[in-house]
């Protein structure tokens, strides 16, 4: 069995149980690429409180009907845990949603007209999935899992087809097409690769964009090392990279929905670490709106570029020695 998060200050049988745990729920099918480690750890401790687990998984209880602060208590006196009893609004919103979404967990709240935040709501195992979690480490395991998940799709597959589904389709200037995850941000970025670069930067090709659900989704390593870019797995990468051969002007993109624009400090941390790269750089800011502009126009630094979705044959040059010059 693999460790899905790392060792922690935890004992080793603590270590062990909530390891036990996500194998048990990634095995009826719930995504483990969703969440963070400590996100899969959170999860794991509640499943383990909802189930009445702390030693040995025949113990697992179908009528629990724990309410969150009954949770809160339990992995705090069993799986060293020191989570606040006023987090009790996150068993909902984040531990167990996804085990309530796929039906291993029963919310007894849901359909009965209380409020989504009730902390009295109970949670309690479904009792087709109590019936599988008693067979773990049991010569019936393989047995029971393979009837559990029989025409069963596991919320990971339904999850998938869901994203994949609602993504947008967006096309490079090299006319490569690309998929972008649904939201603002990305309806932004799509506008700014569409519109913005055949404008002033038509000659320009895309060498990284970032996503909401997928930090790298198209990169030109090899390009980019040529350019003396700093390392890509970098927490400072911009949204969009594209480059101008004719020019040889490196365009560096933020698009603005609810994180901050290209400002002073943002700049001078690129330049820095671009220190050795001997391309000008092109520092834009990209926003929807010309109301989400006046928003953060304050913030925007000198010496960079401004463009709006909404009126996409225009800029707003923040003066300074230089001039993009695209026309």
């Amino acid at each position: 069995m693999k460790n899905y998060i790392p060792k922690s200050k935890k004992t080793d049988s603590v270590q062990q149980k909530i390891n036990e745990a996500l194998y048990i729920l990634e095995s009826a099918g719930i995504p483990m690429n969703s969440k963070s480690e400590r996100g899969l750890e959170r999860m794991a401790v509640c499943f383990l409180a909802v189930a009445g687990v702390t030693e040995d998984w025949r113990e697992a209880k179908e009528n629990a009907n724990l309410k969150s602060r009954d949770i809160i208590r339990i992995v705090n006196e069993n799986f060293g845990e020191n989570i606040s009893s006023g987090s009790y609004d996150d068993i909902r919103r984040k531990d167990l949603k996804l085990l309530v979404l796929a039906d291993l967990v029963i919310n007894s709240g849901v359909g009965k007209g209380s409020a989504t935040n009730d902390p009295t709501r109970g949670y309690a195992l479904h009792p087709d999935f109590r019936k599988l979690v008693v067979t773990y480490k049991t010569s019936n395991w393989n047995k029971s899992l393979k009837a559990f998940n029989k025409n069963r799709p596991s919320l990971a597959l339904i999850l998938s087809r869901l994203r994949n589904l609602s993504k947008m389709p967006v096309k490079l200037p090299n006319g490569k097409p690309l998929k972008l995850s649904p939201g603002e941000h990305n309806v932004l970025q799509k506008a700014i690769i569409e519109e913005f670069l055949p404008r002033f930067g038509a000659d320009c090709e895309v060498f990284y964009i970032g996503d909401t659900s997928n930090k790298i989704l198209h990169i030109e390593e090899a390009e980019l090392k040529k350019l003396k870019f700093f390392e890509l797995s970098h927490d400072e990468l911009p949204d969009i990279i594209a480059f101008s051969r004719k020019n040889n002007w490196l365009y560096l993109i933020e698009a603005v929905h609810s994180s901050g624009p290209m400002n002073e400090t943002r700049v001078l941390g690129l330049k820095k670490m671009l220190k050795d790269c001997k391309s000008e750089l092109i520092f834009v800011t990209g926003f929807l709106t010309r109301s989400d502009f006046k928003k953060w126009m304050l913030e925007v630094a000198w010496e960079t570029e401004v463009w709006i979705a909404e009126n996409p044959d225009h800029l707003v040059h923040f003066n300074g020695h230089k001039f993009l010059g695209a026309y």
